[in-house]
């Protein structure tokens, strides 16, 4: 929490404020080792203010991403049109984080039916992967940065698909209204932003389709401000505004994806036209759990989000984590160790539900408690163990799965949206890496590297498969961790989400106690610092409190990393008068209401 913030919080959601305390870093800090460089780096720490509204509201990563979806929900759309015709504005104005060359995972409360539904737009391998597409000659796995450049780490891209379907079931306004905004500012054009910028600057590997787009004609990247057109993404928005997503899965939109997959001069794909042809959404049944008096549910398998965040906050709950200050030593210590545990489990267990059984009998209630009863107050777990599993669950059993080698840095955006109907909509977009391949189409959006979310060995050690290993038409796991929250009346109570590659989990997490456990506005909420675990150090975020834990930390056995952590979260909870929403102060995010 930076010195200069001031903190809200809010009793019965009637804002009082109090100034927060000065905080001084450790010296430590500067010699602290540091966690590897997350997959979109900083780009500053701005302040920002919960905002209120009492009909709708609508939380994207870019001011013009959170416009385009107001004015969808302004015109009578619904949660699920906001949706995307921000996500679609993202493509243009971030696309160093998500668009039509990527994959998806929404969440959708229906107001009317009050039913959740997961809708699961992730890409897929093509049907020529085999499990030791990331092995080199050597039969070892290759360096991540060997991997994600060029074609061959791309998947078949899911977005489009996914924004079919989700609106084909709870849209209000016609598809081609939701294509105008983003349109509008390809032909017109619109300003780099500062992160924009700086991810430009910070990027070394664009292959030349990219370089000329995001660099000026003396090779330097384009400044802030400079206005940035794109026709190509323009026309091709327009084309599957008027002819549907058919025109982006068939013929010549299609056709050079492939071409320029397999044409790369880095790394060349094997992606197909059938390949794309047969690309499917789908629709899953959410994971959702009890936490204190709420009901919390997220996104299913091959998303590992929503089973890892229940996981870490059902081995929290027979703690008084509301009586631990937020950002303490204690606080952090559990919250850690839990997520030890959580992602230990996850590394092991969970993979595309069409490979692999879903591991529901990781929220199994024994299974839970004995786990948490691994958590001490007298030293930390340093690496956990992924759990047994009970002998209820059999089909966990058929296969002794390895652990997991993935590299895990997906780039990612979040979106958060409530509408006048009682809809609700949370949905994380992502092409992996910061810019995805950088192979860059004629038809201008980048393609994803998603491919590198699998496991780069298809087996452990011991030679046991890894059920997250590459395979033909499989989903890789991803780390995507849309959230939807129900009180105990049953009524929807909090949307969130946020980017930033497996860390996500933890953000999410950290973001529900927050509100869930200590009654935080959603902004002091967001504000808190990221701290955790993902079973490996104890990351501690640099530039705020808990950077001062860190000896006390060591004292305890945990190994202390100090770093960034760029989370991106978009929450929106219900008050006694509307929503109050807020965006995360580390990205440019914006949150508009009415």
């Amino acid at each position: 929490m930076r010195a200069d913030m001031r903190v809200t919080f809010y009793a019965g959601w009637r804002p009082i404020s109090f100034a927060a305390a000065t905080f001084v870093a450790c010296a430590c800090a500067a010699a602290a080792a540091q966690t590897p460089a997350p997959p979109e780096l900083p780009s500053g720490w701005v302040a920002k203010r919960p905002v209120e509204s009492r009909t709708f509201m609508v939380i994207a990563a870019n001011p013009l991403a959170a416009q385009a979806g107001d004015t969808m929900l302004r015109a009578g759309g619904t949660a699920v049109d906001a949706a995307i015709a921000a996500q679609l504005v993202l493509g243009l104005v971030e696309p160093q984080s998500s668009g039509l060359g990527g994959g998806a995972f929404m969440l959708v409360h229906d107001g009317r039916t009050q039913r959740l539904v997961a809708y699961d737009g992730r890409e897929t391998a093509p049907a020529a992967a085999r499990p030791d597409r990331f092995l080199g000659a050597d039969g070892a796995p290759v360096a991540f940065a060997d991997a994600t450049l060029g074609g061959r780490a791309v998947g078949v891209p899911g977005a489009v698909r996914l924004l079919e379907l989700a609106h084909r079931r709870h849209g209000r306004l016609a598809w081609r209204a939701l294509f105008a905004p983003a349109i509008a500012l390809a032909e017109q054009g619109f300003a780099v932003s500062p992160r924009l910028h700086a991810l430009i600057a910070a990027q070394p590997q664009f292959l030349p389709a990219a370089r000329a787009y995001f660099l000026d004609a003396e090779g330097r990247p384009l400044a802030v401000g400079a206005t940035l057109r794109n026709p190509a993404y323009a026309a091709t928005l327009r084309r599957i505004a008027d002819e549907g997503p058919d025109a982006f899965y068939r013929g010549a939109i299609a056709q050079d994806i492939v071409d320029t997959v397999r044409d790369a001069a880095a790394n060349p794909g094997d992606l197909t036209l059938a390949d794309l042809a047969g690309y499917r959404a789908r629709v899953r049944v959410p994971m959702c759990a009890s936490y204190r008096a709420y009901r919390v549910c997220g996104m299913p398998p091959p998303s590992s989000g929503g089973l890892t965040v229940l996981q870490i906050l059902k081995l929290l709950e027979p703690y008084p984590i509301e009586d631990m200050a937020p950002a303490s030593f204690w606080s952090v210590h559990f919250f850690s160790e839990a997520g030890r545990l959580a992602y230990a489990d996850r590394a092991v267990y969970e993979a595309d539900p069409d490979f692999v059984p879903t591991p529901v009998w990781l929220l199994d209630p024994a299974y839970l408690r004995a786990r948490s009863q691994l958590i001490t107050t007298t030293g930390s777990l340093g690496r956990a163990a992924a759990g047994e599993p009970p002998a209820a669950a059999p089909r966990a059993r058929q296969l002794a799965w390895g652990r997991d080698a993935s590299p895990e840095l997906p780039s990612t955006s979040h979106v958060s949206v409530v509408d006048r109907y009682g809809n609700a909509v949370s949905m994380t977009t992502s092409i992996e890496a910061a810019f995805g391949s950088r192979l860059l189409t004629r038809s201008g959006f980048l393609l994803n590297n998603e491919l590198t979310d699998f496991s780069f060995a298809p087996q452990d050690d011991a030679g046991r498969p890894v059920a997250n290993r590459v395979e033909p038409g499989k989903r890789p796991r991803s780390a995507m961790a849309p959230t939807i929250v129900y009180d105990a009346g049953g009524r929807l109570y909090l949307v969130t989400g946020s980017p930033n590659g497996s860390a996500i989990i933890n953000y999410v997490a950290k973001t529900l106690i927050g509100v869930l456990d200590w009654k935080l506005d959603p902004q002091a909420a967001t504000d808190l610092p990221n701290d955790g675990s993902r079973n490996g150090p104890t990351e501690l975020e640099s530039g705020t409190a808990s950077v001062a834990l860190a000896p006390r930390l060591r004292a305890m056995g945990h190994d202390v990393t100090i770093a960034a952590q760029t989370s991106g979260l978009a929450t929106i909870v219900r008050t006694q008068r509307g929503w109050i929403g807020a965006a995360d102060p580390r990205r440019e995010g914006a949150v508009l209401g009415d």
